[in-house]
């Protein structure tokens, strides 16, 4: 019997062919075409990582196979990008000996233009250029590199801004407002009231303002002897922890010849300032004694004396003040100028007068002060001239003339007429101040004392 099942195929050829054919179509789809997660497998098979433990022979059993995945790249079209870091925005640069601003810019690395259209846009920003040593810069520039701010300080009491803005350069200085703090000096006179003064560290100018606030009763060029003493309370500004001026004379002790005077600082109600004594009562009077501070008396009032230049004996109806030519010459009291001109031996004289009894006279002036004319009104202690040596004169002085009623006096030995003294309400108010000053400068004179003891 004939086993016909093995001879026989299962499908027909005609079939298998078709089968055949429809494969290979199939295959050559796939190779032409392949699908996203044939991709996805290409991809991640391109970046497994076997470890040699993951081996293993084709005899073996199959066994999981871990792989790891590398990071997935940011850059999808896997090029390579340069991170670079942009340039600092701020700048921080101090002024060395022989800097300028053009160096001090170019340190910055700003363009080389940035300087000279600042200049030309903002006539302000011409100060800028005086710079010094020490002197710290901070300046900021925009993505491009261009100049988009500035800022420094010029001296102890400003500061400069400088902005970039859609119009140009804006250009701000800054005034600083100093703190204010009470100090206290002490001296003794043994050749000078302004060597003294210095020793003790007391300012120039506050030397001059104490001249002026005992000039009523003291005559500097006079009456000051070896041992006179003084002392001061007054403001000084601070800046940042740094001394950097001096303010107005709070209170003040002067001793001369064995007699003390005080004086305190008070503005009235009226907003009117003036010293006044311990007890209230004005220092001021109608005429201060002299109207050149720190003066030598080179000739005194005199019914006559030879003169230097005529050779002849007149009437000295004066004082001679001798200082250095340029030196200021104030009005000893409130008045109207009726002369600012030539007359005759006196050269250059200016004539003052006060209120309808006195006049004063002030010659041999090299000029005068601005706005100092006939006609104009003087302040006592104003500013009137200079010392000069015009007219009948032998060398640079000042001559003074004090008249009462036309009669001429010695200014030295004439007793000046007071001021207004201080009303009842304001003398309380007064006194409620100027305890508390006075009695500060009695504690820094012990501790000082106690000090120089040690």
């Amino acid at each position: 019997m004939t086993d016909t099942s093995r001879n026989t195929p299962p499908y027909p050829r005609s079939h298998l062919l078709a089968a055949s054919g429809i494969a290979a179509l199939l295959s050559l789809t796939l190779l032409v075409f392949p699908s996203s997660q044939v991709e996805a497998k290409k991809a991640l098979l391109s970046f497994d990582i076997q470890s040699p433990a993951t081996l293993v022979s084709e005899d073996a059993a199959p066994t999981e196979v871990v792989t790891a995945e590398a990071p997935a790249a940011e850059n999808t079209d896997e090029r390579s990008t340069e991170i670079t870091t942009p340039p600092a925005r701020e700048r921080v640069i101090t002024v060395t000996s022989g800097d300028t601003l053009s160096s001090v810019f170019a340190k910055a690395e700003l363009p080389g233009d940035t300087l000279h259209n600042l200049l030309a846009e903002n006539r302000n920003a011409r100060q800028l250029t005086q710079i010094k040593p020490g002197q710290v810069f901070i300046i900021t520039r925009d993505d491009k590199g261009e100049l988009e701010s500035l800022s420094s300080r010029m001296d102890t009491l400003q500061n400069v801004q400088i902005t970039r803005t859609a119009k140009g350069f804006s250009v701000k200085y800054e005034q600083i407002k100093p703190a204010i703090r009470q100090a206290y000096a002490r001296g003794t006179i043994d050749s000078s009231l302004f060597l003294a003064t210095k020793r003790a560290g007391l300012p120039h100018a506050l030397a001059l303002e104490l001249a002026n606030i005992f000039g009523y009763d003291i005559d500097f060029a006079l009456d000051i002897r070896d041992g006179d003493e003084f002392e001061v309370l007054y403001e000084e500004q601070v800046v940042d922890g740094k001394t950097v001026g001096a303010g107005n004379i709070l209170a003040a002790r002067f001793s001369n010849q064995g007699k003390t005077y005080s004086a305190v600082r008070f503005t009235n109600r009226q907003g009117s300032t003036s010293y006044y004594r311990a007890d209230g009562s004005s220092m001021r009077k109608a005429f201060i004694r002299t109207p050149v501070d720190f003066a030598r008396i080179s000739s005194r009032f005199s019914s006559g004396r030879l003169h230097p230049v005529l050779n002849k004996i007149r009437a000295h109806k004066g004082v001679d003040y001798a200082a250095p030519r340029g030196t200021p010459v104030k009005a000893t009291g409130d008045g109207k100028v009726i002369l600012a001109g030539r007359k005759g031996g006196y050269g250059n004289t200016i004539v003052i007068q006060h209120g309808q009894r006195y006049r004063t006279l002030y010659g041999h002036l090299n000029g005068f002060a601005k706005g100092v004319r006939n006609g104009s009104q003087v302040k006592q202690g104003q500013l009137i001239g200079y010392v000069g040596t015009t007219g009948l004169s032998t060398g640079p002085h000042l001559h003074y003339e004090f008249q009462i009623n036309g009669k001429h006096v010695d200014p030295l030995s004439q007793k000046l007429p007071m001021a207004d003294p201080m009303a009842g309400a304001e003398r309380k108010r007064f006194l409620q101040q100027s305890q508390p000053m006075l009695a500060r400068m009695d504690q820094e004179r012990a501790s000082m004392l106690a000090l120089n003891k040690r």
